[in-house]
């Protein structure tokens, strides 16, 4: 079976460790690259060509909405989901729009919510 391959987008290196762990003790899952940046994502995402792309909605410069609205639009088989540490009703309602496949706290991010995530949303991608 083909592994899920995973970018995770945040301008904190202490949630991308956090995210790397929790990819790497999910069965069928591997984390293939991580950015800093909006603009370094959409650069990153182009070379590796993953399937799921996780991106924090509140970075500086290009914020997690618009990379992920420019993510989609340059490259629409790609599943992103848009994580915050900010309970959902408080995050900008343009996260509910920019065409993210979901919205989640970064809380929640378990080996468990990565698979239900896949499952609901990219499996059939």
């Amino acid at each position: 079976m083909a592994r899920v391959r995973v970018v995770t987008v945040d301008d904190q290196p202490f949630f991308r460790k956090a995210a790397r762990e929790v990819i790497a003790a999910t069965p069928g899952f591997e984390a293939i690259g991580e950015a800093s940046s909006g603009e370094e994502a959409l650069d990153l995402v182009g070379e590796l060509e993953p399937e799921l792309v996780i991106i924090d909605v509140r970075m500086a410069g290009m914020d997690g909405i618009e990379t992920a609205e420019r993510m989609g639009a340059v490259h629409p088989r790609v599943v992103v989901v848009l994580i915050s540490i900010e309970d959902p009703a408080d995050v900008p309602s343009g996260a509910r729009t920019c065409g993210a496949a979901a919205l989640v706290r970064k809380q929640d991010f378990k080996p468990r919510l990565l698979q239900d995530l896949w499952v609901a949303h990219g499996a059939q991608a």
